[in-house]
């Protein structure tokens, strides 16, 4: 293997103990403890795993954690409402409405009436529109993306300057990412399904942020000799050795581009660990933005 490896789990779990360390001050000298409340619409099983790592999360941190869970054909009323109340309520630090939400619900609207000052994940409109101006910083910057920048920054990776391709262009991912990318002053090109020639796009890459959701789509040979590669993907294929009868593979071949990168993000143990103890670092942040 040519590549160095990422270990997202390990610089994950720094960044945890980091926190920890920090909640521990706050207790001691009896200022108010972070407290994320998170918000359930539904019983998708997904989401439910989700939500409880976050409280667990919270729990080996030091730190509160409040868990609203409303049914699946919950009105928008009733979502709004929930949220105004955690707003309202001086004991949350950071407020986390978990995605996606039923059908009838308009996400938009209920993201946007989450306090600036608690908006852990960085999904506020006004997050994200201070994210996409230059000169203007985001309170919170939303936490995968955030993820995948903190692990390039850790390999060693000179962003300033690099050419760099984020593929996919989500709201969750790879939009935000592009923006963290710019603002540290790399040239960025984004691509789709529809980018002409894209392996040619790719190719370029000084650094590579694969957030489609297809399966080992990236292959080695679309890889620059020497790239800094971040697989955000998480797909499940088959394994008949694997006691579960799957394992998870990324957006890239790894086998391949691992003969080929400077550095890569294993999957799992790459960027997946980072998104909680990125969420755990924003909420310590809003507990002291909030109460100094």
């Amino acid at each position: 293997m040519t590549a160095q490896l990422i270990d997202g789990k390990a610089i994950a779990q720094k960044v945890r103990e980091e926190v920890a360390a920090k909640v521990a001050q706050r207790t001691a000298a009896g200022k108010p403890q972070p407290v994320l409340a998170t918000v359930l619409v539904g019983d998708r099983p997904d989401s439910a795993a989700y939500v409880a790592s976050k409280g667990k999360a919270c729990q080996e941190l030091g730190m509160g954690s409040v868990s609203e869970h409303l049914p699946a054909d919950a009105t928008q009323g009733q979502v709004e409402e929930l949220v105004k109340r955690l707003n309202a309520d001086a004991r949350i630090s950071g407020i986390l409405v978990q995605l996606p939400m039923p059908k009838q619900i308009d996400e938009e609207r209920v993201l946007s009436l989450i306090n600036i000052e608690k908006d852990v994940d960085g999904f506020s409109p006004i997050n994200i529109g201070r994210l996409a101006q230059k000169g203007r910083d985001p309170l919170f910057v939303p936490c995968t993306p955030y993820g995948c920048i903190y692990l390039l920054e850790q390999a060693g990776v000179q962003i300033e300057g690099a050419n760099a391709v984020v593929l996919g262009r989500s709201n969750i991912v790879g939009m935000p990412a592009a923006l963290l990318l710019i603002s540290r002053n790399a040239t960025v090109t984004v691509c789709h399904s529809r980018t002409r020639d894209l392996p040619a796009v790719v190719r370029q890459a000084d650094i590579l942020i694969a957030a489609i959701g297809r399966t080992e789509m990236v292959r080695g040979d679309w890889i620059k000799p020497g790239a800094a590669v971040i697989d955000v993907g998480i797909n499940s294929v088959p394994d008949a050795t694997k006691k579960s009868g799957h394992r998870l593979v990324g957006d890239v071949n790894f086998n391949e581009a691992k003969e080929v990168a400077g550095c890569i993000t294993p999957v799992p143990g790459g960027v997946g660990p980072m998104t909680i103890a990125m969420l755990m670092k924003n909420t310590l942040r809003a507990v002291e933005i909030q109460h100094g």
